[in-house]
């Protein structure tokens, strides 16, 4: 794909990519698919979290997303403080300079536009702030595909991310309660539209038939204290999180049932370790995954998955394996519905082992009728993904569109 004077559009993708969490990765890797499709000769690049990984792992060049290299460690000495606030200034600089070298930047999915895990204003939201603002100024379109929002009760943070999305020249969100929650902004969504995750248009793994005896359980954790609003009870909140899913684990172990351990994030391998302290069995494992490639497979060798963080329940519900979500966000709960399985959500800020395990056994009396549903929405969601990148082609490379749709008309 090339511009107007024939030289290749430049693409650039942005985000907290490469930084250990597979669920923004996957996101990526769904935008670099469709890049490769559908606009082959694109020059992309990245400004991201883990430029050496997203390289390494996608081949394409990557610029660290900020200057100062522990943006995201709290500063408690004078030095750290002072750097963070340097920083601040020269990614002012920097992220104009890289902006401006691009036709289109592309923010791929991820709750970009919310705050249901701990999030500092000056953060991701203020470097999301600085990219939309440079894409105002310089005139490179930048694009929110596929991104999550939710009510925000911090103000700064909540001023940042409504800037943003008011700046960027295109928005679509992964679920409506994103979109409301940005309407609730302030924000014109009147033409803003609602996809499925960007995480459904990676390939799927093999379907797994399940056998007549009870097979394994994959139990996706992670580091859960709460969200934004909940720091004063993070500890409380991550000890009954902790104690709840430990006491379901065990409890499955007891009845003889394999248990895989699932992560999304390289944070969440203390409590896999945990669980594994505590419970101390062979039939209890931890996976090692690297992708959502890997949590796909992983999922579909499961009977049934028991997960909490957002990309691990997109891993299973992909790969058509019944699953209970221990929510702790709308949008696990939206997610779940949006499936056909709105009935088996679980708080995980108060997860109740004994509630769990009943839920656990409803969902498999259920099993194979879920699997049916799930199959269903599956190719549901292929097909509205389909319409997303159709719609995102139209608005960021309209002649690129053209010339589609010619050649779609002179084909006999």
């Amino acid at each position: 794909m090339t511009s107007a004077d024939g030289t290749p559009v430049r693409v650039g993708v942005f985000g907290l990519l490469g930084s250990g969490n597979l669920g923004n990765d996957g996101s990526l890797e769904a935008v670099l698919g469709y890049l490769g499709r559908e606009h082959p000769a694109a020059v992309v690049d990245a400004l991201c979290g883990g430029p050496e990984a997203v390289t390494a792992r996608y081949g394409i060049p990557a610029t660290r997303l900020h200057w100062y290299r522990g943006e995201y460690r709290t500063a408690s000495r004078a030095g750290a403080i002072v750097g963070k606030g340097l920083g601040k200034l020269v990614d002012v600089f920097r992220t104009a300079a890289w902006v401006r070298r691009h036709d289109v930047v592309i923010v791929p999915g991820m709750g970009v536009l919310e705050a249901t895990l701990p999030l500092r204003p000056w953060g991701f939201p203020y470097a999301l702030f600085l990219l939309c603002a440079a894409g105002r100024l310089s005139g490179t379109r930048v694009a929110l595909v596929g991104v999550g929002a939710a009510p925000i009760g911090n103000r700064a943070t909540r001023a940042l991310v409504r800037r943003s999305a008011r700046l960027a020249a295109y928005r679509s969100y992964r679920d409506t309660p994103s979109r409301d929650a940005m309407r609730a902004m302030g924000v014109d969504t009147a033409r803003d539209e609602v996809h499925p995750d960007l995480a459904f248009a990676l390939p799927s793994p093999p379907a797994n038939a399940p056998k007549g005896a009870p097979g394994p359980v994959c139990v996706g954790v992670m580091d859960f204290h709460g969200g934004d609003d909940d720091r004063a009870r993070a500890e409380e909140i991550h000890r009954r999180y902790l104690d709840g899913t430990t006491r379901f684990v065990r409890a499955l172990a007891e009845e003889g049932r394999p248990v895989r351990l699932l992560t999304g994030d390289e944070c969440d391998a203390p409590v896999v370790a945990a669980i594994l302290d505590a419970v101390d069995s062979p039939l209890v494992t931890a996976a090692e995954t690297a992708s959502l490639a890997d949590l796909m497979k992983e999922t579909a060798a499961a009977d049934t998955v028991v997960a909490t963080r957002y990309h691990n329940l997109i891993c299973a519900l992909k790969a058509g394996t019944p699953t209970l979500a221990l929510s702790y966000a709308a949008k696990s709960d939206a997610l779940m519905a949006q499936m056909g399985l709105a009935a088996y959500c679980h708080p995980a800020r108060e997860v109740d082992a004994d509630r769990l395990l009943e839920q656990f056994r409803e969902l498999e009396e259920r099993s194979a009728q879920l699997r049916q549903t799930l199959a269903e929405r599956n190719r549901d969601a292929v097909r509205q993904l389909e319409h997303q990148f159709t719609a995102l082609t139209a608005a960021l490379f309209p002649a690129a569109d053209r010339t589609h749709a010619h050649a779609r008309q002179e084909t006999p």
